[in-house]
Order: C-alpha cells, then structure tokens, then sequence
C-alpha cells in the first residue's frame, strides 16, 4: 500500500538485538536522529505534492485538463494538481513502480492507475506505454504531464523487432555497466518509439503543460524519464555507440531506422524540484539544529565505492559539523551480484573508512526511499559498523567486491529505510563529524 512518508527510521533487522525500528525516534542516538530529520526535511522540500502544486497556482490553465503523472512520484505529483485544480481535471492516468500507488484513492477519484516493473521494464511496462497513448487519443482537451524519475523503465513503446526478452536484456546490460545516465538513456530512446520526444508524434496541437521532478544532472528535461518530449539530436552520432556490445548496437541501429522526425515542437518542461533545493533544506535544518554546515557544490558521481572512500576520508581530517552532498554513483555489477544498491555500497565504503571513528556519521539514501532493486533507502553508518558486521562473520572488503552491502548493513543495523516518499531527486550523503568536546557516538 502506498504511504508517502515525511519521517524516517532505521531499520535493525538482526535478531541478536533489540528492534529499534519499532521504537520510537528517541531511541536512537540525538546525533543519528538529527542526521535523520536533516535527510526528513530535505525531502519534505521536494516533495511532489507541494512542489507541483505551487507550479500550478502560478499558472492560468483552462477546464477540462487531462492528467498523465508518470514515474516514482507519480501519486504524490498527481495530488498536488487535484489540490491546485480541482474540478478543472477532467480525467487521470497515473504510472508508477509497484507500491507507489494509492490505488483507492485513485479508484474513488475515478483515475486510471497502472504499477508496472522498475528498476526493469515487464509487461506492465509495456501496457503501460499502450495504455498511455489510448488515453492520450481518447479526447483532444488540453494535457497535463507530470514526469518523475523511475518513467523510463516504468513505460515503454518499443520499436519493431524490439520485446520484452530484449528490452530486458538490454536493460540488465545497462544496469551492470557503469555508464553514465545519458549515455543510458540513449540506448533506451533508441529502441523506442515515445521516448526522445517520440512521444510529441501522438500529441497533435493540444495545450500541453509539462512539469518534472529532476533526477538528472543538470537538470536536463531531455533526460529525465528519457525525455518523452525532446528530441535529442545526439542519437545520429555514432561515437556514443562505441562502448555497446555487437548485440546491442544491431538492436540500437535498427531502433534508429524506425523513429521518426516529431510532428510538433515539444512545449517547455518546468522544474519544479531538484537536488540543489533538497541540499538547501537539508543545511537550513542542519542550521536550524545547531551544526556548522559545509554544503559541498561538487555533484557526486562515478564509481559508488570509491566515492564513500573519498567523502568519509574528507569528513574524517575536516572540520566538524554536518557535510551535506548530493548527486548518483553508478555501480559496475558482478555477475552474481549479492544485496544492495549504490547508497549502500557507497555507505560501507565509508564505513571502512571511518572504522575506529567515534566522532562521525556517514548517511546516503536514495530520495525516492529505494537503492537499487532493494526496498531499503541506503545507510546511516559509523566507526563502529565494521566491528558490528565482523562479529556477525562479515568481511566488509569481499562483501563490496561481490555487491552485497545490503546483506552487511543489515546484520550491523544500518539499514536505513523511508517507503516511498513522493519524490526523486536522486541521492543525498549526508556527514556529520563532532567536535573533541562533543557527545561520542
């Protein structure tokens, strides 16, 4: 059942120690509660429901609006319209991974809602895509497209020649191989017929309002669920198809072949919420608490390991107070990889860092309140988590090579755990380090 969530709480799973996260919040330690309502408030301020709408109270639209919210945030976007235009929707088809959805409340509005596969596209994907474009067809009247993170597994048209089995396929090679999100979404445009701005082929002359959560670097609309609605001029130049395998560029040129020049200019794209203002929130709270704050400008990014080993050593020699960065690291997968994600890969990379440390904390989460193909967020680690992880018989080096930190940070009781929380703009790792005289943690 969806239940977007504005607090948080540590999961401790192990069975040899008392359950906090059954326990109330003042149970945990002052300084891991404050981290959590700093990471609390930081997606309060992008939360989808709010941010969406006071885009939409600056803005004159008609009656009779269509709405299309797709995406990890979907539900919470999609409530935010109904709260600014109320009666002026006409009708509503909503997207979203599975679990992210009120279905009563959109069954009592009388608004389509379809869950379908993320991290990997499934058949749902599929209908979902087939669905979209009924419901686009179905009435001219003006449209309102909310896009969130998660839309380009979620929903999927696929060129000839191209189905499930290969879209899998392709996918689960992406996933596995490190490469940067635009170079992702490429593939992913390529061997589709409505993303890329594919999708303005089925738009015709209709009012269209476009508003989006970023989940991209830069902040980029024409990446942000594979850009649904910008064309992307990169897809004719061949050097980006260099690093695909034999296989996957047969498929690649083939999609290419079949996609055609948009029939209309795609409308401007709003964003309505990004990693810069969750970042700003997170210190004005840390502020708020008392703590010197450093809001670091460097976006995070490349391999999550070696990025936990270098924001934990730089928190461990800096200055004490609470670090505050944000971006999204990518993991190059195993071929049996184990339990977690890139926050929680990340996380234990820091953890090893900052072993024996007991003046420092080190958080990363996804915003969205997922990591990977986990339903754990990512980690709230400390110097003592490695300790904690060996005497349940873990080796923290073997478990990063084999992918498996989630499995490790639950057995320390480090796994840190949101719902879905209305939201995507992408990760925050959040330090805090104490100064000599302070509380040790």
């Amino acid at each position: 059942m969806y239940a977007p969530q504005r607090s948080i709480s540590i999961e401790f799973d192990k069975p040899t120690q008392s359950n906090l996260a059954n326990q109330p919040m003042t149970a945990i330690h002052p300084h891991r509660r404050a981290l959590l309502q700093i990471f609390s408030a930081a997606l309060q301020a992008v939360a989808g429901d709010d941010c969406v709408a006071a885009a939409l109270q600056r803005r004159s639209l008609p009656d009779g609006v269509r709405l299309v919210a797709v995406g990890k945030a979907a539900q919470s976007m999609a409530d935010g319209a109904k709260a600014a235009l109320g009666g002026r929707l006409a009708a509503a088809l909503l997207i979203s991974k599975v679990g992210h959805l009120d279905r009563r409340r959109c069954r009592g509005l009388g608004w389509q809602a379809l869950e379908s596969g993320h991290p990997l596209p499934d058949a749902a994907s599929l209908q979902a895509g087939q669905q979209l474009i009924r419901f686009i067809e179905a009435d001219a009247g003006p449209l309102l497209l909310l896009l969130s993170g998660g839309a380009s597994s979620l929903l999927e048209l696929p060129v000839a020649g191209v189905g499930l089995e290969q879209l899998l396929r392709t996918n689960q090679w992406l996933q596995a191989s490190g490469l940067p999100i635009d170079q992702v979404n490429r593939v992913r445009k390529s061997l589709s017929l409505i993303k890329g701005g594919g999708l303005l082929n089925w738009l015709g002359g209709r009012e269209v309002t476009a508003l989006a959560i970023s989940d991209v670097p830069g902040d980029d609309p024409g990446v942000i669920g594979s850009g649904l609605l910008l064309p992307d001029p990169t897809l004719d130049q061949r050097g980006w198809r260099q690093q695909l395998p034999g296989w996957l560029d047969v498929l690649v040129a083939n999609g290419l072949s079949q996609r055609r020049r948009p029939l209309r200019d795609p409308p401007p794209v709003e964003i309505v919420a990004n990693l810069q203002m969750a970042k700003q929130a997170a210190a004005q709270q840390a502020r708020a608490l008392d703590y010197a704050v450093r809001v670091e400008p460097e976006f995070i990014a490349g391999d999550a390991a070696e990025a936990g080993r270098r924001l934990a050593a730089r928190l461990r020699v800096g200055p004490a107070g609470v670090w505050i960065w944000g971006g999204e690291s990518t993991v190059v997968l195993p071929p049996s990889p184990g339990r977690g994600g890139r926050n929680q890969q990340l996380a234990l990379a820091a953890a090893c860092e900052l072993a024996g440390e007991q003046n420092c904390l080190f958080l990363s989460a996804g915003s969205d309140g997922s990591d990977g193909p986990t339903d754990d967020a990512g980690a709230l680690v400390d110097g003592a988590t490695i300790a904690r992880a060996e005497r349940e018989g873990f080796d923290a080096a073997a478990t990063l090579r084999v992918c498996n930190a989630g499995e490790l940070l639950q057995a320390s009781g480090d796994l840190l755990s949101t719902g879905p929380t209305g939201t995507n703009v992408m990760d925050l790792m959040l330090g805090l380090k104490l100064a000599p005289d302070n509380d040790q943690i």
